[in-house]
Order: structure tokens, then sequence, then C-alpha cells
């Protein structure tokens, strides 16, 4: 695993849709420079939350985090995750998810419990589907694994379609 130096800041007039396709391009592109022209498959993903056009930010401090779950309490919001492929021949694919999502009503002592769980730290709008906070959802249209951060259906697509053998080893790994 590659991390890259990217700056994800949101530009001007920018939509969450997009937002997260360019920072997983910017990624997948980074970390081919960085390695030269490696003869690899290499697979980038970012994960943008928003609420309506507002992007929300990958949760950083406490202030952060309740400020997003505040704004997702009780309203539906989109969850957008793009993943980037570079190939071994150097082209660029890419695929966009987009999930809805719906949180109930949050108490603020629901709210200051997950703030100390500290598990927000880091995530797109504040919050992690995967732990505590799926007990905040009630229900969810799309992929539940573009939410985590990897649509693995439409990852496993996109690297087959690029002729990487995804299921190779699965008849082994059940034996």
């Amino acid at each position: 695993m590659h991390q890259t130096d990217i700056d994800e800041s949101v530009r001007k007039a920018e939509l969450p849709a997009h937002h997260a396709r360019r920072l997983a391009g910017e990624k997948a592109e980074s970390c081919r420079h960085a390695l030269g022209t490696p003869e690899a498959f290499i697979l980038a993903a970012d994960t943008v939350v928003a609420a309506g056009r507002r992007i929300l930010p990958k949760a950083e401090s406490e202030e952060d985090a309740r400020r997003c779950l505040d704004l997702l309490s009780g309203r539906s919001h989109r969850v957008y995750t793009a993943v980037a492929l570079v190939t071994p021949a150097g082209r660029l694919r890419e695929r966009l998810v987009e999930t809805r999502v719906k949180v109930k009503r949050l108490a603020p002592a629901e709210i200051d419990a997950y703030l100390a769980s500290g598990e927000w730290r880091g995530k797109a709008g504040g919050y992690a589907i995967q732990g505590l906070a799926s007990a905040f959802v009630l229900g969810l249209i799309g992929s539940y694994s573009g939410v985590v951060g990897l649509p693995l259906y439409e990852t496993a697509t996109l690297l087959e379609g690029e002729g990487f053998p995804v299921r190779s080893g699965w008849a082994k790994a059940a034996a």
C-alpha cells in the first residue's frame, strides 16, 4: 500500500461526485508516478459524504464530527465512492458508486456517546457505517461496501474487465 500526498481540498463549485472521482484518480496517478511505470495494477478510492451539494469533511476534530452528525440526523444523505484503476498498460479506468443513506433522528446523548468512542476520526461525514454508527442507519439504497469505502462489486468488475484474475483463488480458499 502506498500513501499519497495529494491536496484533498474541495475546489470552488466542485460537486460531490466529481470531487470523489477527481481524488480517486489523483491518488492512483500519484501512486503510479511515485512507483515509476510499474507493470502492475494500481487501485485507489475515495469516499465523499454529501448533504445535498455540501461535501462533509473527513472529521479530524470532535467539533467536525458533531457538526456532521447534527447535519445528518433525521435525514437522508448521499455517499459517493469513486474507484480508480491504473492498468499495467497505463490506462486509467474509473467507477463511481452512489448510495443513499437514511439516518435516524439522533438524540444528543447518542451523538455524545458516539463521539466518545473516537470511531469518527478521519471518517468522511464523521461516521463509520461498519462500526457503532450502523445503529443509526435506518436504511440504504445502493452499495453498503461503497459506504464502507471500497465498493466490492464494482471494484471486482473493473479489475476483471482489465484481465485481473479476481476469483482465481476462491476454490482454494474454500477448501
